[in-house]
């Protein structure tokens, strides 16, 4: 059941025409995403890479519950992020200054204001973000992350720089949360050794240093992982997986971890 995912290039208004090794852009591309196509397997993971040249526009996704109330099925986004590469004074905007009523957040998204009312971390590598769904986001221009969330393409985005995309103001506002993020949700990875990312409620996310230690082996035995090796590779049986890749093992027992890796799951 072990395979490298296929990839899937993605343009976008504020990606980048250069893309950092192993990457690469075609001629004339601004690619903002390179998505890990989800197996039938995990199906309900999506892993990312993220490029940022600009900022993205300011947005909100959807809980499982709001989606499925809405008749959409079991389409929530929770979401997490992993700063790989920042320039200096960049930016990710994550939830309000002080609490924010409805019609004080429509005003805000159409006069363009919502930007300034919101707080703004200056990133480096090794930050990381964990967005509950709710959480009016954007990631500001010079950022590269990965991105692990729960597979979902539903995005309301409240504010878009004045470019000429859809705004989805009264879907975005009604599951938008009008506060201050929580600060337990962000944390510094130090540069070496493993660290616990992500427990739950949709996923588990873990970066290694090497192979995992027996109490992160058995948190994941028994099931299906995602593999996506950082500065490290992974062996999987017979397949080699390096730093851009990303690979489906059948279980925690058949990789063979050497530096830094994420290693991803449902939670059960």
């Amino acid at each position: 059941m072990s395979a490298l995912l296929p990839t899937r290039m993605v343009s976008k208004p504020w990606g980048r025409t250069a893309l950092p090794a192993p990457f690469s852009a075609p001629d004339g591309e601004r690619i903002g995403e390179i998505w890990f196509e989800p197996p039938p397997a995990l199906d309900t993971l999506l892993v990312k890479y993220i490029f940022t040249s600009e900022a993205l526009s300011v947005q909100v996704h959807p809980s499982d519950v709001q989606t499925l109330t809405a008749g959409l099925g079991r389409q929530g986004k929770e979401e997490c992020w992993l700063v790989i590469a920042a320039e200096p004074g960049a930016r990710l905007g994550i939830g309000f200054r002080k609490p924010l009523g409805a019609e004080a957040m429509r005003a805000a998204a159409l006069d363009g204001s919502i930007e300034q009312l919101m707080v703004w971390h200056t990133v480096a590598p090794g930050d990381f973000f964990y967005i509950p769904a709710g959480t009016v986001h954007a990631i500001g221009a010079g950022v590269t992350l990965v991105e692990v969330q729960q597979n979902s393409t539903i995005t309301y985005r409240l504010y878009d720089y004045g470019r000429p995309r859809e705004l989805h103001l009264d879907a975005g506002i009604a599951v938008a949360v009008g506060g201050p993020y929580p600060a337990h949700l962000h944390r510094h990875v130090p540069a070496e050794g493993a660290a616990r990312l992500v427990e739950g409620p949709h996923f588990r996310l873990d970066r290694l240093d090497g192979a995992p230690d027996a109490a992160t082996a058995a948190r994941y035995a028994g099931a299906p992982l995602l593999v996506i090796p950082l500065g490290g590779e992974a062996e999987i049986g017979c397949r080699s997986v390096k730093g851009g890749g990303c690979a489906l093992a059948e279980n925690l027992d058949a990789v063979a971890f050497s530096g830094h890796c994420l290693i991803a799951q449902p939670s059960r």
